[in-house]
């Protein structure tokens, strides 16, 4: 039973996370350490092998994800490359942060950064794009409407949040697309699809990154890697089929609804273990 019910974990959190570019961990971990509550096999799990193995999954959404994207031309390579450089060395100090946390101080820290990123979600959408500066790289996009959209960004700024959105990925093996997607589309007015897609890309390479750390640490369960791995590699593809097709409102309602709910799930329990 428990194989099943990490399938359909696995599958879910590929899908929500390839619609909104979020990498599908954020659904994962906190699934992993409230499962371990009632069930046997995943009973006593801990937060480092949570992430490690929440990480691992993710590289299989993330290059999921990335091929269809990439068929549909969605994916802004070299903007996801530039955003590697800091989400690399950014995931490698996140994995260093986890190692010596406890597990109510995971679930109370991570629980609040779900709540943060559920009102990202909220408001993402009432905030205008700031305006990119004279200076920097800027690129252009052929939107749906056939429309040519303009956007762009400053390396350093760029590199500089990429550091931090790794870092939050490696600590808690998220994959980072809950806040790049955001940034993406507020600072440097990517378009929404293209901001979800180059955010896909930069998941499967930071999760690259920061799953090789947390093998080396022993922090992933292959059990758990199996059963979630082949419906993480559905999800990827048939999220991405989604998001070509609808628009993402509704899901973003039910996605922040549903992150809402985890995050004072998680904070309460971690609460009551002090």
């Amino acid at each position: 039973m428990e194989w099943v019910i990490l399938a359909f974990i696995g599958l879910i959190a590929a899908i929500l996370g390839s619609i909104m570019g979020l990498g599908g961990g954020i659904i994962v971990v906190p699934a992993l350490m409230l499962l371990g509550e009632y069930s046997e096999i995943l009973n006593g799990i801990t937060p480092q092998v949570a992430v490690g193995t929440s990480l691992l999954v993710m590289i299989f959404t993330g290059l999921s994800s990335t091929l269809a994207y990439l068929k549909q031309k969605k994916v802004d390579v070299q903007s996801g490359l530039i955003f590697f450089i800091g989400s690399g060395p950014g995931a490698l100090f996140g994995v260093w942060l986890n190692k010596g946390m406890n597990v109510e101080v995971f679930l109370i820290a991570f629980g609040s950064f779900i709540v943060i990123v559920s009102f990202i979600l909220m408001v993402r959408r009432y905030v205008k794009p700031i305006k990119m500066a004279k200076r920097g790289i800027k690129r252009s996009y052929q939107n749906l409407d056939g429309k040519m959209v303009m956007y762009g960004y400053h390396p350093f700024i760029a590199i500089t949040i990429a550091f931090f959105v790794g870092m939050f990925s490696g600590l808690f093996g998220i994959g980072g697309g809950s806040l790049m997607v955001p940034a993406m589309i507020l600072l440097f007015a990517f378009p929404p699809h293209l901001a979800v897609a180059t955010s896909m890309f930069l998941v499967f390479l930071s999760a690259i990154v920061s799953s090789i750390s947390h093998i080396s640490l022993g922090n992933v369960d292959w059990y758990y890697a199996i059963a979630l791995i082949p419906g993480a590699w559905i999800g990827g593809q048939v999220g991405a089929a989604i998001n070509r097709r609808l628009t993402s409102d509704t899901v973003v309602l039910m996605l922040r609804i549903f992150l809402i709910i985890i995050g004072v799930r998680l904070i309460y329990q971690g609460l009551a273990s002090l």
